[in-house]
């Protein structure tokens, strides 16, 4: 353990009230007794995160040091910055937290293959930053507890603001990773999702040094044991899909895939709760309980019944709760190698296909475009969908260059046989603000048919544009909705919107110049000049 950390334990540990690892009931009475929250009528507490509502990406950095110097794909992503900044700010956090009335602690892990685990430890400010922490990450039996040797810290203190000219920051949020220190800083934002994400993307940089790819996806198994993966950016269904009652869960945002098989790196969900219903997402809705955390979810004032309709605060509300609270999964949460592979993609011009099978070299294109439309209040400033490209489906967690994870998984496409779909749970009938969002009943029951290997043979016809194998019929969906151009009323908007869309294809994947020419040709048949 690095001497920072040893420090930072030292002094945080002789705090006159440092809470470790209090059970579920002891947190909630210290969220409501701190009036950090509210109790619901689900028995979740509803927590607010003020101005931040979302992830801040601009905000993030990683120290550039001797350790990580040569391998972090450093950019607008991976902003670099010193050490003396880090060393800086972990000091003015660390008296910030001593000056605190209490402290809390949670002691865990990520990953639930033991052979790849990493321990854990998060030191925060707010008892409901870490009841949310003991629900997403996966807590220790007593026995774990008592011998848990702690290798990377998350201290969070939201109410401790940088100053940029002193700071080396950009504004009065932070988050920084120091590999070096083994040590992850936020300040100056409330938003509980920067303390999942830091760990997701340590782990990002951790795994694949023991030839473990790390995955931005959801996973489920079936009754055979066939394992299902699903990419996708936040807010295109990997939390919805992956919650089948048909299939057990293995997680729902997280995985590693290694030489046993894959496993979730968490212990919980963070689920999007927008336009959430018992009737189409029963499993979700039925999750949100005692020891839940609704954030940003607004509350009827007397009842206290979640409307997860109202977006008043923002449309990134969210719930996070124990993986336990799901019926039907898979303990511990590790199951074999993929069958099937799902690429989701949210897509808001209204012209990719609801579901197609992929070739290898197509799955390889998709997989580094990682091409979505990021939907309203994941990020902040994001208020409708804007087409953007995240190589791998998680570009803002990678601390390495997208063709490392990308050849990690051809590798393993190619070693265990899986078969590769791009599911579209977007627009159809016309572009955002013109046509629907794809029926959730459809897209379960395209998935389902691709899952039971139904699609592997059927007829298919290939897109002019995109190049794409659209299977012509499936169980449960109407014909013509499997054909974008069939569901718009104007054919030739259909085609400047398409053409539009491939030449983003084609414009993001030039940076991608070490790609085979197989791949660069697997893209959309854009037309242009």
């Amino acid at each position: 353990m690095k001497m920072v950390e040893k420090t930072l334990l030292n002094e945080l540990y002789v705090h006159k009230n440092l809470y470790g690892n209090l059970s579920v009931p002891q947190l909630v009475e210290k969220i409501l007794e701190r009036e950090e929250a509210v109790l619901s009528e689900t028995g979740a507490v509803r927590a607010t995160t003020g101005k931040y509502t979302g992830r801040s990406p601009k905000d993030k950095f990683i120290v550039k040091d001797e350790v990580c110097e040569n391998h972090v794909d450093w950019g607008a992503i991976n902003q670099p910055i010193e050490e003396k900044f880090f060393d800086q700010l972990y000091h003015k956090v660390v008296d910030y937290l001593k000056d605190q009335d209490e402290v809390f602690s949670f002691k865990g892990f990520a990953g639930a293959d033991e052979k790849y685990r990493l321990s854990i430890q998060v030191f925060n400010e707010y008892a409901w930053h870490n009841l949310f922490s003991r629900q997403l990450f996966i807590t220790p039996t007593d026995e774990e507890l008592s011998n848990h040797q702690t290798e990377f810290t998350v201290i969070s203190a939201p109410n401790f603001k940088a100053d940029p000219k002193v700071d080396g920051t950009n504004s009065e949020t932070f988050i920084i990773v120091s590999f070096k220190k083994r040590v992850i800083l936020i300040g100056g934002t409330e938003y509980a999702g920067e303390i999942k994400k830091s760990i997701f993307s340590i782990m990002n940089y951790l795994l694949p040094q023991k030839d473990v790819l790390s995955m931005h996806c959801s996973a489920n198994v079936g009754a055979e044991g066939d394992v299902a993966l699903f990419f996708g950016l936040s807010g295109t269904g990997k939390t919805t899909l992956s919650a089948d009652p048909y299939r057990r869960l293995i997680g729902d945002d997280e995985h590693g895939w290694g030489p046993n098989g894959v496993f979730n790196i968490e212990g919980g969900c963070y689920a999007k709760c927008i336009n959430l219903s018992k009737e189409k997402e029963p499993q979700i809705y039925n999750a949100i309980r005692f020891g839940s955390v609704l954030e940003n979810v607004m509350l009827d004032k007397n009842t206290r019944k979640p409307d997860y309709d109202d977006t008043s605060l923002t449309e990134n509300t969210r719930a996070a709760y124990s993986i336990n609270n799901i019926d039907n999964i898979v303990s511990p949460s590790i199951a074999g190698h993929p069958n099937a592979i799902i690429f989701l993609t949210a897509d808001a011009s209204g012209t990719l296909p609801p579901i197609s099978k992929l070739t290898k070299e197509q799955a390889m294109y998709h997989f580094l475009s990682g091409y979505t439309s990021k939907l309203a209040g994941t990020e902040r400033g994001v208020t409708e969908p804007q087409a953007t490209f995240s190589a791998c489906f998680g570009s803002p967690f990678l601390p390495l260059a997208p063709s490392k994870y990308a050849e990690m998984l051809g590798e393993k496409i190619d070693q265990y046989n899986a078969t590769v779909f791009l599911v579209n749970t977007g627009w159809t009938g016309g572009s955002y603000g013109v046509g629907s969002r794809m029926k959730l009943s459809y897209t379960r029951a395209m998935v389902h048919s691709a899952l039971e290997g139904e699609l592997n043979s059927v007829e298919t016809e290939k897109d002019d544009i995109f190049g794409l194998e659209i299977p012509m019929h499936i169980p449960g969906v109407p014909d013509d909705v499997l054909i974008p151009k069939q569901t718009w009323e104007d054919k030739n908007a259909y085609e400047k919107a398409a053409q539009n869309l491939a030449l983003k294809f084609h414009n993001n994947f030039e940076k991608f110049t070490q790609a085979s020419d197989e791949i660069k040709q697997a893209g959309p048949l854009y037309k242009g000049k």
